[in-house]
């Protein structure tokens, strides 16, 4: 049912709203439209609101794509509700399509019976013809299946921001505000934080911000006034039962930002951070670079490798050196990252991983790089992989990274990926009193000094700062002698050093907590093994599995290497290993070569996230039921 209608209903002010458990909204338009900064404020007031929640920011695959173009659709959906969110959602209740391209993209994704808000400003004959249709989808009867609420944004929001003497195009940038006005009484929001939010935006431009709240007042006004659905009142969704505390909306980028710079607060280091800009990992350089107040130094090098080059300087002169970059820029780095295990420095590398090879799909997602993080060096170069497990996990990753990387003084690689790094929860502020901290004590003892000076337990060689009387000292790729330090090529010393470097890293699983059964049976039927983004699809999935009745269970790995020293134990429990990763199966080869387990995969390979009904299908199908 289409309505354009602005007629005032008849209608008690007070009548209920109908009440949801969850719901799940996508706003999609053109990349100029605003639909990341709409979700952004959408996202904030419903944490105000109190719910729980999870965002998945989709960029188009073309930043610069022509208006109007499928490949130029940029969208922000949002799962919210009053129980424990773990996904984006599979499928959207509510999809705001600002122009027929957007349409064309998301309408697969509408539930059933879903509600459609669509621009009828934007669905001219060039804007259809450009998105593939033949007539307009609004008026041929082909979306009969959905609610549809088509209102001239455009227009409407002109008509709202008239008197604030805005050009027609300043005017028209206004209508993701108009539109959110809208969905704000849908869902019962207050504006009052996007209000703020825009004075403090637009403080240089009044017009500007008198002109976006008028249009967000005036979506709101028309909303609650016009009969937009029959006898529709609205949604109201309860608060959520969370723990209590400080929260904030947090993204996998600021909450890896921190988490580094606490890392480093607690191991009483400054820290370097040298990066190259790159998608999806460049929005940590710009978090980073508004916290110079909290010792943080930035460098933005010229290329990757020279950031690398430059946060192992970082470290050999005392700092934390911590360098981040995306699949392409990490296999730049790869040398710089070899130097590094040789000379045994700390360094953190943090890896957003994207989909494909080369330059690949930059604005699209992927657990791409698990065999470049654990074998992808050349010689035997073992290093300590990490991944997390979603955006607010983040901040405790970055700081178990430093903490490994400086008690073991070993590189260590962090794998996020974009839809972790671009995707917000709510984080629980930690009190920093409670923190556990590691210093750092450098090397003060001259009696007796060489560089590979080690630590029996840990076998981490002396951290010496240079320019200190009596720890002189050089350092650098060429193989050393284990006991001075000097270059050696001698094959008995080469064969020591491998295998002393090897059983560094090994033994970083000493230091590390067991792996446990998330979810479900200790030992049982099947086990359904994680790591990375995957964590909240399979852990909604196995929640509904079980409910079924089905034995399953969920194991979801942070430590990627070294494995945890009773994974393989805990998977001997089980009748069958099933792997699902959003690539063609890197984890499944690993366990595979580590444990000989004969584990099946889940794979997909398309630049999005699982959906907990890919997943439930393809365990269905393993299990034969």
């Amino acid at each position: 049912m289409s309505t354009t209608s602005t007629v005032k209903k008849e209608v008690p002010v007070d009548a209920p709203r109908a009440e949801l458990e969850s719901a799940v909204v996508r706003f999609a338009g053109d990349s100029g439209d605003g639909m990341q900064l709409t979700g952004g404020q959408f996202t904030l007031a419903t944490a105000l609101a109190g719910n729980d929640l999870a965002t998945f920011p989709d960029f188009p695959a073309e930043i610069r794509a022509p208006a109007g173009t499928t490949f130029g659709v940029s969208s922000f959906q949002i799962n919210f509700g009053s129980h424990g969110i773990k996904t984006s959602g599979d499928s959207f209740d509510l999809l705001v399509a600002m122009n027929p391209a957007a349409l064309k993209v998301e309408l697969k994704g509408l539930k059933q019976s879903g509600i459609i808000l669509a621009d009828t400003g934007s669905f001219s004959d060039r804007n259809l013809r450009k998105a593939g249709y033949d007539g307009n989808p609004l008026e041929d009867g082909s979306l009969d299946a959905y609610r549809v609420i088509a209102l001239d944004i455009s227009q409407l929001t002109l008509d709202s921001v008239k008197e604030h003497g805005l050009s027609n195009k300043e005017a028209l940038r206004c209508k993701n505000l108009w539109t959110l006005g809208f969905i704000y009484w849908m869902f019962g929001r207050k504006r009052k934080a996007t209000t703020d939010w825009l004075e403090t935006k637009f403080a240089k431009r009044p017009e500007l911000a008198a002109a976006n709240v008028a249009a967000l007042n005036a979506g709101h006004a028309v909303a609650e006034t016009s009969e937009i659905l029959d006898g529709f009142q609205g949604f109201a969704i309860p608060q959520a039962t969370i723990s209590p505390g400080q929260y904030r909306a947090v993204t996998g980028a600021e909450a890896m930002a921190w988490g580094l710079t606490a890392g480093c607060q607690l191991a009483e280091l400054q820290m370097v951070f040298c990066s190259y800009p790159i998608t999806p990992a460049s929005s940590v350089l710009h978090t980073l670079s508004t916290m110079a107040a909290l010792g943080v130094t930035t460098f933005q090098a010229e290329d990757e490798i020279a950031a690398a080059c430059a946060a192992i300087g970082a470290s050999y002169a005392g700092g934390m050196g911590i360098t981040s970059s995306s699949g392409p820029g990490v296999a730049l780095k790869g040398e710089a990252l070899g130097l590094a295990i040789s000379t045994e420095l700390p360094l953190v590398v943090l890896n957003s991983q994207r989909a494909g090879p080369s330059t690949g799909m930059p604005t699209k997602t992927e657990q791409s790089d698990l065999y470049q993080s654990v074998y992808g060096r050349n010689a035997d170069s073992p290093v300590c992989v990490l991944a997390a497990r979603s955006p607010a996990d983040c901040f405790d990753v970055g700081i178990e990274a430093v903490r490994i990387a400086t008690k073991f003084m070993t590189p260590v690689i962090v794998l996020t990926d974009g839809y972790i790094g671009n995707a917000a929860e709510p984080w629980l502020i930690p009190d920093v009193a409670e923190m556990r901290k590691f210093p750092v004590k450098f090397e003060a003892e001259t009696e007796g000094f060489h560089p590979f000076k080690r630590d029996p337990k840990t076998l981490a060689r002396s951290w010496a700062v240079p320019g200190v009387a009596g720890l002189e000292h050089r350092i650098g790729g060429i193989e050393k002698d284990y006991d001075s330090g000097h270059i050696s090529y001698d094959p008995a010393n080469h064969q020591k050093m491998t295998n002393v470097r090897f059983a560094k890293i090994k033994g970083i699983a000493d230091d590390t907590p067991p792996q446990k059964v998330d979810n479900g049976p200790d030992i049982g039927k099947m086990a359904i093994v994680g790591w990375g983004s995957s964590y909240g699809p399979i852990s909604r999935a196995v929640d509904n599995l079980l409910a079924e009745g089905l034995e399953v269970s969920h194991i979801h790995i942070r430590n990627i290497w070294p494995l945890p020293k009773n994974l393989g134990g805990l998977l001997s429990g089980f009748d069958q290993v099933v792997v699902p990763e959003m690539n063609n199966g890197q984890m499944l080869t690993v366990l595979r070569s580590e444990y000989l387990v004969d584990a099946q995969g889940i794979n997909k390979v398309t630049g999005q996230p699982f959906t907990i009904a890919e997943l439930e299908e393809g365990v269905r199908s393993q299990l034969g039921v």
